[in-house]
């Protein structure tokens, strides 16, 4: 491959980096931000749950966006969007301003996020090379996300407000890079001349980029009010009947979504793609994985800051090591790849995530870090066996044409995964807690809820291994040669 091909390669990896760090980071600087603006826990809660709305409410319409618009220009436009809404964060005086900017860069990251792995398929040919490639960027995107705890710590301690102005710098920079170096992929350029009529008609063929407005309506609905139902799981107490309006209204949606598409000449998501096992595994592993490693994450900041006392940015650095994922992914998970295969490896990944959540069952308040830090590093070498592979099988076995329709349903996947990671190890610790508030009740709830994790993993691992065992089936199965039968 030639050199603008990993240039570009370099430049969509910046905005994975961003998109991951950008998250990260804010988790960590919320306490400042509540205290600098006054905000409630409900107003601070919405500022994480603004974010996942925009990203898991948008995230189909964004990769199909990819595919009919053009990914180069999808991409670009939105980085534009997510720079300046990290900016008008930074500059909020009020709990609404927070809630806007962190809606609209949910939604900036949802159209991002699918157009960005469509071009990074789309520029290196299925193989080796490819299989490099989706390592080095799902290896910079798993850092962004174990860096920016680290980076949310030191920044927060200059000022709350460096964690949206550090991230309207970086997209600043990417932007700059990505206007020379970034190319519309040839399988998206005649797509991407195709007249805005032709997209709000609907009726143009679907190699000609039909546009379903009812069906983007209709899932775009249906995705709202699922993800606004996952994060109200949070407190299951408050407010269940409209917890469960949400659930219900959003199945009605997305079964009005499902019968849309079945009559739409050009839907937005093509039913068929959901025939595939292997995507629905990986889909479902996906979702999971994330969530418990959200739900891990979310419970070891409790540990380390409320019952241990230790600062933000002595919290980030523990965590640091979670980042060896940023050089193991790249560089490790590739090559095992091409010896034993995506789904050995993202096998192995899962595993060792289970091992690790299970070894930190029995944690107590006198764990020193030297025991934590081999099952907090083994996390990070799970993270990277599992997270590259997975990226990988988002788009594998599907038409390039549709790469951004996979991407979008495999962020989407990994979006209400991380949500609902949050909000089950919320829900589970707030009830184990009950109206305890000795450190030694708020440990028996903490421990109580890293079941939720090590669950996930587990259950991820079992989905994994199933497909595993569902392949080598099919090759069994292959029909033999007959003999040749010779006459006597």
């Amino acid at each position: 491959m030639d050199g603008r091909a990993w240039a570009s390669l370099f430049v969509l990896c910046g905005a994975v980096f961003l998109e991951g760090i950008d998250v990260a980071m804010l988790n960590v600087a919320l306490p400042s931000i509540r205290a600098d603006l006054g905000l409630s826990t409900g107003m601070l809660s919405g500022v994480i749950s603004a974010y996942v709305l925009g990203y898991g409410g948008f995230m189909l319409l964004g990769g199909r966006a990819a595919d009919l618009l053009g990914r180069r220009r999808v991409f670009l436009f939105w980085l534009v969007v997510f720079l300046a809404f990290s900016g008008l964060g930074g500059l909020a005086t009020e709990g609404w301003m927070l809630l806007l900017a962190r809606f609209v860069t949910g939604v900036a990251s949802a159209f991002m996020m699918p157009a960005g792995l469509a071009l990074v398929t789309a520029a290196f040919p299925a193989g080796p090379a490819r299989t490099k490639a989706l390592g080095v960027y799902a290896g910079t995107a798993a850092g962004g996300y174990t860096l920016g705890l680290v980076a949310g710590g030191l920044l927060t301690a200059i000022g709350w407000r460096w964690v949206f102005f550090a991230p309207v710098i970086m997209a600043a920079l990417i932007l700059i890079a990505a206007i020379p170096l970034i190319k519309e992929p040839d399988t998206a350029e005649s797509t991407a001349e195709v007249p805005a009529a032709s997209f709000a008609e609907g009726s143009a063929g679907r190699s000609r980029g039909g546009f379903d407005l009812v069906g983007a309506f209709s899932v775009t609905g249906a995705m709202l009010l699922l993800a606004y139902g996952v994060v109200r799981l949070e407190r299951p107490s408050h407010g269940a009947a409209l917890t469960a309006c949400a659930f219900a209204g959003g199945l009605v949606l997305l079964a009005a979504f499902v019968a849309i598409e079945r009559r739409a000449a050009s839907p937005l998501l093509r039913l068929g793609i959901l025939r595939s096992a292997a995507l629905v595994r990986t889909n479902l592993s996906a979702a999971l994985f994330l969530a418990a490693f959200a739900g891990f994450q979310f419970l070891m900041t409790l540990y380390l800051q409320e019952l241990r006392g230790w600062t933000t940015w002595q919290t980030g650095l523990a965590m640091l090591v979670v980042g060896i994922d940023t050089v193991l992914a790249p560089t490790l998970t590739p090559r095992l790849v091409d010896r034993f295969g995506n789904l050995r490896v993202l096998l192995g990944g899962l595993v060792l995530a289970a091992v690790a959540y299970g070894l930190f069952l029995p944690v107590g308040l006198d764990w020193a870090y030297l025991l934590m830090f081999p099952i907090i590093a083994l996390l990070g070498t799970a993270f990277a066996l599992a997270y590259g592979p997975l990226t990988m099988a988002a788009t594998e076995g599907v038409d390039e044409s549709e790469h951004g329709t996979a991407g979008g349903l495999f962020y989407t996947s990994i979006q209400f995964g991380t949500a609902l990671g949050l909000s089950a190890v919320t829900a589970v610790q707030v009830a184990a807690l009950g109206g305890g508030t000795s450190p030694g009740a708020g440990l028996d709830a903490l421990r109580t809820a890293l079941a939720v994790p090590f669950a996930a993993a587990l259950l991820a691992a079992l989905i994994t291994a199933f497909g595993l065992r569902a392949r080598a089936a099919v090759r069994t199965a292959d029909p033999a040669p007959q003999p040749v039968k010779t006459a006597l």
